[in-house]
């Protein structure tokens, strides 16, 4: 009887202490969910409202530059990290950014810098002015604002966030009375600049010709790239080796593609405006016959397989070191120009490194173009700050403009209706004006005219036939001027300017 009064008391002992330990497992397995969620919760940054988000996906496309869909995947895979219980879709964010471009375009210019706070245009602006190669139904031509003293406030180059968008408008072509026409709508909105910045086309000179004879007067500025590039053009299209270098460089980056040699194949120049990046070519040339030295070569070495594939580029050495010592030395002076601005101190430097340059044209080209523009700064009191006299960022936005968010066809009325959002700096009050512009005023501001994408897709698929293209003449350019829809009328008025004397800054 005690013994089975033991077993009973053991068996309940056992029961009580199995329920005991079952209690405390499943309250610490539960104790550890808590507790990793609250890591993760302190590690999650919470978008807490519409604006942020807002803000947030106009940095991706700005900013990061990345595709539309490309930002929506990106919301969905960090929406857990983020706090969202559903990203955006691809749609929203196209909105999102041609609303952007509306807030740009809509209001005045920008009293002072968003990001230093310093006053812009106390001493005048400079319109930066080009035209882009033919895309889809037109060309596009922007202007850019930039301040006149930008090397004053700033160390290093003008950037796109330094410049403010005025006017995109797209059209078949372009002449210098086409652009003159919108250059007096630009000066009507915001007053007459001091000076235009532009490459050395005829039309943009022609444009700028033309103001100055209807009693709007302005300097010209022409773009150092150009410049150079010109002068390299002048001097080498018609040099005998020519020719021989350039079909030289297509042989042998054929023959080292798809080759053991494909690491050495030389970099792509546009066959449009060649001179510009030429020089990238001929060093790469210059760089790779030095690796082929004189004397024989192994058999079945890799001197051997370089040297089998270098077809007449040997030949082309004399042509090669004649470049080099007419460019460097020019690209050496556009790089401390670009950085610096043209002012004294910078003519200073240039002149002894121009001086060593051996094709007497190049050298007295590019010395009269440094003492004809060191007058414009000095008529524009800029010799001793510096003269802004590069137009790279107009480049660079074209260059991310087309293809940055236009899909395969690169139209240039979709492409023209997304510049401005490329200009400037972005801020959060850019992300509350967003949320601000309605549907109805986004139609307004947009172009009507159908896309390139739409009317492909039209035609190829099943069913589609020609007679869903538009007529040519049915078509009505896009243009947006800052503080004027498309189509607007605008008041023609020039008295109106906003240059102002500054008598406490420099």
């Amino acid at each position: 009887m005690e013994k089975g009064a033991r077993l009973r008391f053991q068996v309940r002992e056992n029961k009580r202490i199995k329920q005991e330990r079952d209690r405390y497992r499943n309250a610490s397995r539960d104790r550890k969910v808590e507790l990793e969620e609250l890591k993760r919760c302190n590690k999650t940054v919470s978008v807490c409202d519409k604006t942020s988000l807002v803000f947030l996906t106009l940095q991706l496309f700005v900013v990061a530059r990345i595709g539309f869909r490309a930002i929506s995947r990106v919301l969905t895979l960090m929406a857990p990290r983020l706090g969202l219980t559903k990203a955006p879709c691809t749609q929203t964010i196209i909105n999102w950014v041609s609303r952007l471009a509306i807030v740009r375009m809509k209001d005045e210019l920008p009293p002072f810098d968003p990001r230093t706070g310093i006053p812009l245009f106390s001493n005048g602006f400079i319109l930066m002015l080009d035209a882009s190669i033919g895309l889809g139904k037109g060309k596009i031509m922007t202007v850019l604002v930039l301040d006149a003293n930008h090397y004053w406030c700033n160390q290093g180059a003008p950037s796109l966030q330094d410049v403010n968008c005025v006017a995109v408008s797209v059209a078949d072509t372009w002449t210098g009375e086409t652009i003159a026409v919108l250059l007096q709508k630009i000066i009507a909105r915001i007053g007459r600049p001091v000076a235009y910045l532009k490459d050395g086309g005829t039309d943009l000179g022609k444009a700028v010709r033309l103001l100055n004879e209807r009693g709007v007067p302005g300097l010209s500025i022409d773009d150092v790239s150009h410049l150079v590039a010109n002068l390299l053009k002048h001097e080498y299209q018609e040099h005998p080796m020519f020719d021989v270098f350039i079909r030289t460089c297509g042989k042998v980056s054929k023959m080292f593609k798809q080759s053991l040699l494909a690491c050495l194949a030389p970099p792509k120049v546009s066959t449009k405006a060649r001179f510009m990046n030429l020089h990238r070519l001929v060093k790469w040339a210059a760089r790779l016959l030095k690796h082929s030295p004189r004397g024989r070569a192994a058999k079945g070495s890799t001197l051997q397989k370089l040297r089998d594939r270098l077809d007449q580029l040997p030949q082309c050495r004399r042509f090669i070191n004649d470049f080099l010592l007419d460019a460097e030395p020019l690209l050496e002076c556009q790089e401390i120009l670009k950085t610096k601005g043209l002012s004294q101190e910078s003519f200073g430097k240039c002149l002894p490194i121009v001086d060593g340059i051996p094709s007497s044209s190049v050298r007295s080209g590019f010395r009269d173009w440094l003492e004809k523009h060191l007058l414009v700064a000095k008529t524009l009191g800029l010799q001793e700050t510096g003269m802004t006299i590069s137009s790279d960022p107009i480049e660079s936005l074209y260059g991310v403009a087309k293809i940055h968010g236009t899909g395969e066809t690169r139209d240039a009325d979709r492409i023209a209706q997304r510049i401005p959002v490329l200009c400037g700096a972005l801020t959060r009050q850019d992300a509350e004006n967003v949320q601000r512009i309605s549907v109805e005023e986004q139609r307004e501001w947009c172009c009507s005219s159908p896309s390139l994408t739409k009317q492909r897709r039209d035609v190829l698929s099943d069913g589609g036939c020609l007679e869903n293209i538009p007529a040519a003449d049915g078509h009505q350019g896009f243009e947006i001027i800052i503080g004027l829809k498309t189509g607007q009328n605008f008041a023609s008025t020039f008295s109106k300017s906003a240059n102002y004397e500054n008598h406490s800054e420099p």
